[in-house]
């Protein structure tokens, strides 16, 4: 029992150490082991062991009680008696190191766990930020040609309307040459009225002037 116990004992320290201390892949293979011990029906025997080795430590404990108290009674403890309570408490320091060291292992195993996790979720959290300031380094260089487009379709709006008010200048100029050429032909039209009419009058002038001398030669 002791032998065993001892076994138990090096290969829990063992465990133990390779999880605190990362050698090579060792590490990941203690983590897988203890992976598979926790699935199926490997906690149940855990479970199992670990009930029977705290009876085994209460019936050490109770028997070198047991021990002592015969001792005190008869004030002298015989060579038979000695070597029963060693043994005894050897087996109960190899139990209580064992339980101990098998709770230390079951939190290692557990922080680890929680640990990879951990370190999981900050290297998505990490391509994420990554992801995300890809993309916000892509909206900003897109906002920045949208500016520069809005920026050259507000100049070509300027030189537009720049060369709308020259060309609204240019038809009010020509609106007004239009309305002052149509005042000249107006009063060049009235001119010609007037000279018709004159020329008319100065026809029948002549006429009446010839009929008179017609009458003055007959």
């Amino acid at each position: 029992m002791i032998q065993l116990l001892f076994l138990v004992l090096f290969a829990e320290g063992a465990v133990a150490l390779l999880l605190m201390v990362k050698i090579g892949p060792l590490r990941e293979l203690a983590m897988r082991m203890l992976d598979q011990l926790k699935t199926g029906k490997g906690p149940a025997t855990v479970k199992t062991l670990a009930c029977t080795l705290s009876v085994i430590l209460l019936s050490s404990v109770a028997s070198i009680v047991k021990i002592q108290n015969r001792g005190a009674k008869l004030g002298t403890v015989s060579p038979m008696d000695q070597v029963l309570w060693r043994t005894h408490l050897l087996e109960a320091s190899l139990i209580g190191y064992t339980l101990f060291l098998a709770l230390v292992i079951d939190r290692l195993h557990h922080y680890l766990n929680k640990m990879i996790t951990l370190r999981k979720t900050a290297s998505a959290s990490r391509e994420e930020v990554e992801r995300l300031r890809k993309d916000h380094l892509s909206s900003k260089e897109e906002d920045d040609k949208s500016s520069n487009e809005v920026k050259k379709l507000q100049d070509e709006i300027s030189s537009l309307n720049e060369k709308l008010r020259k060309l609204s200048l240019e038809n009010k100029e020509q609106e007004k040459r239009a309305r002052d050429a149509e005042a000249h032909v107006y009063s060049l039209q009235k001119q010609s009225e007037e000279l018709l009419l004159e020329y008319d009058r100065l026809l029948e002038d002549n006429q009446i002037l010839q009929s008179q001398a017609l009458s003055l030669r007959g």
